[in-house]
């Protein structure tokens, strides 16, 4: 499983992909070419209502403020985003919240799709009905501002480094895999370990995925600086997608919305005003 993100940052960002200031109606554009995919003939939990789940309590910048009605937040504009390709209004969307384990579980939902950073899985997807991903997940390298880590440009450039990234993590796979240091990776339980670890100066750096850098180093190692993102080669990234009850009716057109909101750019423009920074941050390449 994918370690669990949580992060802070505030940033002001609209709902589509005209970015609409935050408490503007969501635009009821139904999913092209899907007669079905319509608030009145969606075969929801609750008739003529998209009832949307997601965590207690929800963390930005996936959502603002504990607040996913406020629209504010990458997951909270995704799911606005989607609710209207629909042809559901704002007030016709009602949240809900939800463990994060207990929604992993065979058996029927009371919400018509959870939108939490589930990483798509084989394993999990025998049980549960995934959308088309909504975002593909990036690593990231954190160092104190003044570490000669934060001139490199690319992997090779990390070989000399000492890294650590939390135990069963995707950061510890793409260490391990992917920039393959000359010293092995060090291993934490904790972020408050990793940090002590970084503070020790045992570490000359810590990876962690792009919306969790964000949070350490705003809140838990405000002394610290996101390096740079890290290029994934094929393969090497979590794919997040909405997660629904097996065999859901809404899947198709859910499936649909997002590959509209793909195409039109709605989905890269959100992830850029509220992941990363508007392209601010570096990438680091192989």
């Amino acid at each position: 499983m994918r370690m669990r993100t949580v992060v802070v940052l505030a940033l002001a960002v609209g709902l589509v992909a005209a970015a609409c200031a935050a408490g503007e109606e969501t635009a009821t554009t139904p999913a092209a070419g899907a007669e079905a995919c319509t608030p009145e003939s969606l075969q929801t939990v609750e008739p003529g209502v998209l009832t949307i789940a997601t965590g207690e309590p929800a963390f930005p910048p996936w959502v603002e403020d504990d607040d996913p009605a406020s629209k504010r937040g990458f997951e909270a504009a995704v799911a606005y985003a989607v609710a209207g390709k629909l042809g559901y209004s704002d007030d016709q969307v009602k949240w809900i919240r939800t463990g994060f384990d207990e929604v992993i579980a065979p058996g029927p939902k009371d919400f018509d799709f959870n939108i939490q950073q589930y990483s798509i899985t084989a394993e999990r997807d025998e049980v549960v009905d995934f959308s088309v991903p909504y975002y593909i997940t990036t690593e990231a390298l954190v160092a104190f501002a003044d570490s000669p880590v934060v001139q490199a440009e690319t992997f090779g450039d990390l070989k000399g480094y000492k890294l650590g990234a939390a135990i069963g993590t995707t950061s510890l796979d793409f260490i391990e895999e992917v920039i393959q240091p000359d010293e092995p990776a060090a291993v934490y339980d904790t972020t408050a370990d990793a940090k002590a670890a970084l503070d020790a100066g045992q570490v000359d750096a810590l990876v962690f995925d792009l919306p969790t850098a964000y949070y350490i180093t705003a809140v838990e190692i405000p002394e610290a600086t996101i390096v740079g993102q890290l290029e994934a080669p094929p393969g090497k990234s979590d794919q997040l997608g909405l997660l629904m009850a097996e065999g859901s009716p809404l899947k198709a057109c859910i499936d649909d919305a997002l590959e509209e909101l793909r195409a039109d750019g709605t989905l890269a423009r959100l992830a850029d005003e509220w992941l990363t920074l508007g392209g601010q941050i570096k990438t680091l390449t192989p």
